[in-house]
């Protein structure tokens, strides 16, 4: 079977780890910098006062003047899941984190070693910890078994048959579907409520009304199809930090502290010669809070200027001064080089020669000479609303 493993306001619990007294207080995940005011997970008590997720902020305070702001802290949450999963794996448990609080796992390998689906259930629940209240369920298809956590009370294992998938979801709300929230607003609008009311609804109708993202809720309205879980990779544990002696907002600051870090975590002899895959940068803000930011390489590579200028721009989304600053090296490839062409594809002598024509006419026109014609309104009836030119650099 499939099972699942959910903690509830995931992201706001991680925030609060340091801050236990802050539990019963109420209090709210704050909206993030730049982003739509809305609340994200809430304590119990904020929920016992009518405060609720994704409530707008001025709504939310109206509601309960006394209510505590939490300011995210994604390397917090970062820190404190993959510690949840480096638990699981250590009683055996071959894990897929599917977001920070879920995370899905085939109980095949591990029945025999627990004696059963439920005592490998409890040996979870049990390694992830009771400080996090984590809900467990297991069903033959993974969405059922998402489902069934998001029911289970914490602490509990539900267990769903196959023969009761359709049973057990048709009750359930829309909310558990991975459906944007106006195309859920549209399908209550018209009536549909429950996932057993959209998955009474023909297919076709349903594709045509919302397009893909509908069709693929209503199959899960269904059910789902049968999918292994396949294990994740571990990830490599290359980290490098700078403590500051006092917060710092000068960017160029910044730009100097980042390059002694690049290079040293480069020069870290457990790289051995291995390219990177996947790269973050973590800050600590003066608020208490983090900031989080990953890149993920195309083609692997190890060069300090390439990894530079995919992780460099980043820093212009900071929201307040740092008072750390830490690179971490997510992911590492296994191979120790690069496959070269042994004979070229058909068309890149002319790619070649297309970049070298649109180069002379940028050194002999200027800038912005070259443009390329994208479609932003093609059903416009204005033919020049219909597209833009947009200088090519490249």
């Amino acid at each position: 079977m499939i099972a699942c493993i959910a903690i509830p306001g995931f992201e706001l619990r991680a925030a609060l780890y340091r801050r236990p007294s802050l539990r019963l207080a109420p209090a709210a995940l704050a909206p993030e910098e730049g982003s739509e005011p809305l609340l994200g997970p809430v304590t119990a008590a904020a929920e016992a006062v009518g405060v609720r997720p994704g409530m707008r902020l001025g709504e939310a305070l109206a509601t309960c003047p006394t209510l505590i702001l939490v300011d995210p802290d994604p390397a917090a949450a970062e820190r404190e899941w993959e510690g949840i999963l480096r638990r699981l794996e250590d009683v055996g448990i071959a894990v897929d984190s599917a977001q920070p609080g879920t995370v899905f796992f085939e109980t095949r390998g591990v029945e025999r070693l627990y004696g059963g689906v439920e005592s490998a259930l409890r040996k979870a629940l049990a390694a992830v910890g009771s400080v996090w209240d984590p809900c467990a369920g297991a069903a033959d298809r993974r969405f059922a078994a998402l489902a069934a956590a998001n029911v289970a009370r914490p602490g509990q294992i539900l267990v769903v048959s196959d023969d009761a998938i359709r049973d057990f979801l048709a009750p359930l709300p829309l909310d558990l579907l991975p459906l944007a929230e106006p195309r859920q607003q549209e399908l209550r609008e018209l009536g549909v409520r429950r996932l057993g009311e959209l998955a009474g609804l023909p297919g076709g109708a349903v594709a045509e009304r919302l397009g893909p993202d509908g069709r693929r809720a209503w199959s899960l309205a269904r059910g789902g199809e049968r999918r292994r879980v396949r294990g994740r990779r571990p990830p490599a544990e290359l980290v490098e930090r700078l403590e500051f002696p006092e917060a710092v907002g000068q960017m160029l600051t910044l730009r100097r502290a980042f390059n002694v870090l690049l290079d040293r975590i480069l020069a870290r002899p457990e790289r051995e010669n291995r390219f990177v895959r996947k790269i973050a940068v973590v800050a600590r803000l003066v608020g208490g809070g983090s900031w989080r930011r990953t890149a993920t390489l195309r083609d692997a590579t190890a060069e300090r200027d390439r990894l530079r200028a995919a992780l460099w721009p980043k820093f212009a989304e900071l929201p307040a001064p740092v008072v750390e600053l830490r690179i971490e090296i997510v992911e590492l490839t296994e191979d120790t080089g690069q496959q070269l062409e042994l004979v070229r594809a058909a068309g890149a002598e002319l790619g070649v020669r297309l970049k070298e024509g649109l180069r002379q006419v940028r050194a002999s026109t200027g800038s912005g000479s070259v443009n390329t014609v994208v479609e932003v309104a093609p059903w416009s009836r204005i033919p020049e609303a219909r597209a833009l030119f947009v200088p090519r650099d490249d």
